[in-house]
């Protein structure tokens, strides 16, 4: 299943195992959405390339590189409208806990092998693509101000539930 995201998502599974979830909780600008947008793909893209080169299941593989193809070309589709509307990503206190727990995921994955490893992605995984729903239903779709990045992050919002779906599908086969 390769589904091909043609919106800024704001896929956030790159935040495996985090020790806090990032602050959704107060209001953001769309400079600040533009820079979620990035951070939070560029996480998920470093977490699936490791899934893809460390995992021992098939399947972990196979997601871990789906979420490289789709969060990659999301990327390059969110720096595309961020140029096209003038905008400069602003670093929020939300983009900073991004960066710093996809950083501290990776370094526990890092520690991590076999079916261990591939639980600890794969759970997150679920977990995080629901925190990103919520995130977007609650925060950023109602905080986004410019139409055409709340017309784009509505439309990404079904690759998420795709993505959630997926991952609990593999948490199931794994088994807890």
């Amino acid at each position: 299943m390769n589904l091909k995201v043609h919106a800024p998502a704001l896929v956030l599974g790159g935040l495996l195992l985090a020790p806090a979830a990032p602050a959704f909780a107060q209001q953001v600008t769309d400079p600040q959405i533009a820079a979620i947008v990035v951070t939070a793909n560029q996480v998920d893209i470093d977490a699936g390339k490791l899934a893809e080169s460390k995992s021992t299941n098939s399947e972990v593989k196979a997601f871990g590189k789906l979420m490289v193809t789709d969060h990659t070309g999301v990327n390059k589709q969110a720096t595309a409208l961020v140029t096209k509307l003038n905008v400069k990503p602003e670093q929020s206190a939300t983009s900073e806990s991004l960066k710093s727990g996809g950083d501290e995921n990776l370094k526990h994955l890092h520690g991590l092998t076999g079916s261990a490893f591939d639980k600890a992605y794969v759970t997150h995984e679920v977990d995080y693509h629901q925190q990103v729903i919520d995130a977007l239903d609650k925060t950023l779709i109602p905080d986004a101000k410019n139409a055409e990045l709340k017309a784009l992050l509505v439309k990404v919002r079904p690759a998420f539930v795709a993505h959630l779906e997926h991952a609990k599908h593999l948490q199931s086969a794994l088994g807890k």
